[in-house]
């Protein structure tokens, strides 16, 4: 059951100071003010003897570089070498059933490149020999088919952008507010850009028996990880992938092959896809009922939860972002639902108490990560930053309360709240809930 929608209609700040709303001719001042480096909190910078920028000449001006193909496959700078993955290692008994966090606080874009894509898996990441790898279906169809690689790649191929998220980012916080991170409270769910054939593609090729309603999904990897599917689901959006952002998947992403289902939990996105099996019910595999499941207040469990409702959150200002001391900034943030668009996405600096309305960064797309920013002059006062989206459907992120009145505190998955990034007047983050 989905809380109360919020209402939707914003309500511009008439505070002065912090919460002042900036107007179109001060937000297209934003560029002059960065100009003359007296913008985002920065003090003007003092030439000196030592200083290696211009006018001077750094010493790295002053000698030839590297030569191509130095570095046959590119890497990232060394001074980028803090920007990675990271886990927590107390969080579950091994590294081998485990996750890894994407640095949100690092990116610039909606697209998460392949080397920082969040991971998840349930034993390990297998080490699969792409010219032995097949994908079966079968079941209740017409021609069971056994597939290679190089069969799949004859099929017609298509991209689309789309995030996955595992429906346990966030779960941390479901009873208070923990880990002061963005990167570890958030940092579940990442963006790419698919290439593969759809699943409807293939089912076709096999015939689909009248009786079938389900999708059972399986994994090469020693877990033989496998959900349950509808068919209505499969034959609408799903893809099978082999390319991510342009390359071949990454093992740790399923190569040689992976499915995609956009807008619903990253678990049923099986890795190392091998088998798909029609049938006429759903399996209620280990992961669908011991696993994956929410814990109602009445000691129920809600299950087949697998759509991502709408969310966001701030990734600067946050706590391994905070301020320079007062001045102007640009609010920054993500904002994903997996019903289709982000429609609107309001900003608070009062925690919750006004709303202004962000700018919603191109290209705006179904299932997929959003870019939001907001202009924002600090005055050095402490102040409770925090974003709320609204989704094309008219869906609105509740607030950590309004989910627990439904849902009680006992659950792991699915929580979407209003993130809220408490700002101190020294310029620190911290991650906080408001009753």
């Amino acid at each position: 059951m989905r809380p109360d929608p919020l209402r939707s209609k914003a309500v511009l700040s008439d505070l002065a100071g912090a919460d002042a709303p900036l107007g179109r001719r001060r937000v297209l001042g934003l560029g002059a003010a960065l100009a003359g480096s007296l913008a985002f909190g920065s003090k003007p910078a003092t030439a000196g003897p030592a200083q290696a920028s211009p006018p001077a000449d750094a010493p790295w001006s002053q000698s030839i570089g590297a030569g191509v193909v130095d570095r046959p496959y590119g890497r990232p700078a060394d001074t980028e070498a803090s920007v990675i993955r990271r886990n927590v290692p107390w969080l579950t008994a091994s590294a081998e059933s485990s996750v890894s966090f994407s640095p949100l606080q690092d990116l610039h874009g909606i697209i998460t490149p392949n080397g920082l894509f969040f991971e998840r898996h349930h034993a390990g990441r297998p080490d699969i020999d792409p010219a032995q790898h097949k994908l079966m279906i079968h079941g209740l169809v017409e021609r069971p088919l056994l597939l290679t690689m190089k069969d799949i790649l004859r099929f017609p191929q298509i991209t689309r952008i789309h995030f996955i998220e595992c429906p346990a980012n966030g779960g941390m916080n479901w009873r208070a507010a923990q880990m002061n991170s963005l990167q570890f409270s958030h940092g579940m769910v990442s963006c790419a850009e698919w290439t593969g054939v759809r699943l409807s593609t293939l089912l076709e090729e096999v015939g689909v028996k009248k009786e079938a309603k389900w999708a059972m999904v399986e994994g090469a990897d020693g877990a033989h990880m496998n959900r349950s599917l509808p068919l209505d689901k499969c034959l609408d959006d799903c893809l099978v992938v082999y390319a991510q952002n342009g390359e071949a998947l990454r093992p740790e992403q399923g190569y040689p092959l992976r499915l995609v289902v956009p807008g619903w939990e990253g678990n049923v996105n099986i890795k190392w896809l091998r088998r798909i099996k029609l049938g006429d019910k759903p399996w209620h595999s280990r992961e669908e009922t011991s696993k994956y499941t929410d814990l109602m207040p009445d000691g129920t469990s809600r299950g087949f939860t697998w759509l991502i409702d709408a969310k966001s959150v701030i990734t600067f200002p946050c706590p391994e972002k905070p301020l320079d001391g007062p001045g102007l900034y640009e609010i920054r943030g993500l904002a994903w639902t997996g019903s289709g668009k982000i429609r609107r996405v309001d900003v608070s600096m009062d925690g919750g108490v006004n709303w202004q309305t962000a700018r919603l960064h191109e290209p705006v797309l179904s299932k997929a990560l959003t870019k939001f920013t907001l202009p924002w002059r600090w005055d050095g006062r402490p102040a409770l930053v925090a974003s709320r989206v609204i989704d094309e459907t008219g869906y609105v992120q509740p607030t950590i309360a309004e989910l627990r009145k439904q849902r009680g505190s006992n659950s792991i998955y699915h929580n979407n709240s209003i993130q809220t990034w408490q700002v101190k007047s020294d310029g620190s983050v911290f991650n906080v809930q408001l009753a």
